[in-house]
C-alpha cells in the first residue's frame, strides 16, 4: 500500500544551507522509490490555521518510507532543513482503492 511523507514548513530561511538541501534531497529518495507529489506548496485553505508550504512524497510503503528517512543520505542533510524551519515531518500509510468511509464508521460505531 502506498505511503506518504509529509512535512509541514514555516519560516523558511532561504540559505545556502536550504539550497544545498534542495539539492541533495532527491538522490536520497531514489533508492526508496519515492518522489515528491507536492514540494513547496502554499496550501489554499479552508479551515484552520496553517501559514507555511507543503511538502508530500509519495513512497511504496510505509517500510520504503521509514527507510528513507533512517537513513544515512538522508540523515546527513536534515540538519540543513531543520536549522533553517520551523517544521513538522510525519510518515503515514494511504487508503487502498477499495477503501470505504461508511464502511469505516460502521467498524467504529461497532467498537464502541
Amino acid at each position: 500500500m502506498n505511503a506518504y511523507a509529509v512535512g509541514l514548513l514555516h519560516d523558511i530561511d532561504a540559505n545556502d544551507e536550504i539550497l544545498d538541501y534542495l539539492r541533495r534531497i532527491q538522490a536520497t529518495l531514489d533508492p526508496y522509490g519515492g518522489r515528491f507529489l507536492v514540494h513547496g506548496a502554499t496550501p489554499e485553505v479552508l479551515e484552520g490555521p496553517f501559514d507555511g508550504v507543503l511538502v508530500l512524497i509519495g513512497f511504496p510503503d510505509v517500510s520504503s518510507a521509514r527507510a528513507w528517512y533512517d537513513s544515512p543520505a538522508y540523515r546527513e542533510i536534515l540538519p540543513l532543513r531543520t536549522r533553517n524551519t520551523r517544521s513538522v515531518a510525519f510518515v503515514l500509510e494511504g487508503c487502498g482503492p477499495d477503501h470505504d468511509s461508511a464502511a469505516m464508521a460502521d467498524e467504529m460505531a461497532a467498537a464502541r
